[in-house]
């Protein structure tokens, strides 16, 4: 698996991933920071011109008012733990915290979250009716893996 920088070719793929609109993916693209994680799949016969990727999660996020706002992510545990290093990275080079609203139904964001060292902090607003959970890294928090 490896990151990069999410292009508006990547909205159909982000979209089924976050289960948002494709036109919605598209225009985070051009609002926010985003970084996909891929694999590489390549053909039976390893021709280099046959290697392809596909999409395995998605993260958005901007800086506003000290605070790094995680604004969609999605993917497994594992890529969700990953797809977090961009926006703590970013955060502790501008000294920064960063926050994430998890929805009750999303347990891999909950414990990827945990596990880079986020600290639940309340409620947060709901999300098509469904309840959320504030989490928050301060900016001295490491965003190291705990175990």
């Amino acid at each position: 698996m490896h990151l990069r920088d999410a292009v508006e070719a990547d909205a159909e793929h982000m979209a089924s991933l976050t289960e948002s609109p494709p036109d919605v993916m598209r225009n985070l693209v051009h609002d926010r920071t985003v970084r996909v994680a891929v694999e590489v799949i390549e053909a039976d016969d390893a021709v280099e011109s046959q290697r392809d990727e596909q999409i395995i999660g998605v993260v958005s996020f901007d800086a506003r008012e000290q605070t790094v706002h995680v604004t969609q992510i999605a993917g497994s545990e594992r890529v969700c733990r990953r797809l977090l290093e961009e926006p703590i990275r970013f955060a502790r080079t501008e000294r920064m915290a960063v926050e994430l609203l998890v929805p009750e139904d999303e347990q891999a964001v909950r414990t990827a979250a945990e596990a880079k060292g986020f600290m639940e902090t309340g409620n947060g607003p709901r999300f098509s009716g469904q309840p959320t959970t504030r989490f928050r890294l301060a900016p001295n928090d490491g965003g190291q893996e705990r175990s």
